[in-house]
C-alpha cells in the first residue's frame, strides 16, 4: 500500500508544488474605513393626526381616497345633495296616477252635471276630451239594472252603442266645418248622455213601468237624453243653430235604449 505523508505532502506534490498559499488571518487591531453620508435634511416626525381619525361625516368604503380630503369631500357631498334635490323636484312634478291613466275626475263631474242640467254651460275643452271612464260605468250600470229584471241585454247595449257612435261620427263629420270631429269625443258624449236611461232602468227595478205610465216616463227620458246630447255636441264642435237638427237622431238612438229598458 502506498504510504501518505503528512498534510503538507498533499500540497507539495504535483506540478504546482512550488506555489505557496497564505492562510494567515488579518490582525484585529487593523482599522476598517467605512464610507459616511452627510444627511443635511432635518428630521421631521411624521404627522399621523390626519390619518388616525376617520372623516366626521360620510359613509365611504374601507378605502376611500377622497375621504380625507376636505375639498373633494365637500364637493362630493354638495353634488349628492344637489342630485337628490333635482330628483325630488322631478318626482313632485309628476302628474297624479289617474291623469296618467287618462281618468280626470273633474272632467267626469263636469260632464255629469252638464247631462243632468242641459241648461248648464260647459267648457268646450272638457267636452272634447276623449274620456271613456264615465260611459263605461253608465253602460255597466244600465246592464246591471236590466240584469236585476231578468234581462240579459249586455250585447244589445254594446251593439246599439257602437253602431250609434259610428253613425254619429259620420254625420257630425259631414255637418261640422269649424273644428275637427274625433270618434272618442263622440262616443264620450253619447255615453254620458245615457245617464237618464240608467235612472229609468233603476226606477223600473223598484216599480214596473208599463202602459201609459211607462210611455210617459220613457218619453221624458228620451227627450232628456236627446236635449243633453245635442247641447253637448253643439258646444263641443261649435255647431251654432244646429242643435235641433242633431237632436232628432239623438232621440232615435236613445229610443232604442228605452225599448230595451221598458220591454
Amino acid at each position: 500500500m502506498a504510504q501518505f505523508g503528512g498534510p503538507n505532502d498533499f500540497y507539495s506534490s504535483g506540478p504546482s508544488a512550488d506555489a505557496s498559499y497564505n492562510f494567515d488571518m488579518p490582525e484585529f487591531g487593523q482599522e476598517l474605513n467605512f464610507q459616511t453620508f452627510d444627511n443635511t435634511q432635518p428630521s421631521v416626525p411624521p404627522n399621523y393626526d390626519n390619518y388616525a381619525q376617520p372623516p366626521a361625516q360620510g359613509l365611504g368604503g374601507f378605502y376611500d381616497p377622497t375621504a380625507y380630503s376636505d375639498t373633494s369631500y365637500g364637493q362630493d357631498k354638495s353634488a349628492k345633495q344637489g342630485g337628490g334635490g333635482a330628483a325630488g323636484t322631478d318626482f313632485d312634478d309628476e302628474p297624479p296616477l289617474l291623469e296618467e291613466l287618462g281618468i280626470n275626475p273633474n272632467h267626469i263631474f263636469q260632464k255629469t252635471l252638464a247631462v243632468l242640467n242641459p241648461l248648464r254651460g260647459t267648457e268646450q275643452q272638457i267636452l272634447q276630451d276623449t274620456d271613456m271612464a264615465g260611459p263605461l260605468v253608465f253602460c255597466l250600470t244600465l246592464g246591471g239594472f236590466l240584469l236585476l229584471q231578468g234581462k240579459m241585454t249586455f250585447s244589445y247595449i254594446y251593439g246599439i252603442g257602437v253602431m250609434g257612435c259610428i253613425f254619429f261620427y259620420c254625420l257630425l263629420s259631414l255637418m261640422v266645418t269649424r273644428s275637427q270631429v274625433t270618434f272618442g269625443a263622440v262616443a264620450s258624449v253619447l255615453g254620458y248622455c245615457l245617464l237618464p236611461m240608467v235612472v229609468l232602468s233603476g226606477i223600473n227595478v223598484l216599480i214596473t213601468i208599463q202602459g201609459t205610465l211607462g210611455l210617459i216616463v220613457s218619453g221624458i227620458s228620451i227627450f232628456w237624453c236627446a236635449i243633453s246630447a245635442s247641447k253637448l255636441f253643439a258646444t263641443a264642435f261649435s255647431m251654432d243653430h244646429q242643435q235641433l237638427l242633431i237632436a232628432y237622431p239623438c232621440a232615435v238612438l236613445y229610443g232604442g235604449f228605452a225599448l230595451i229598458t221598458i220591454y
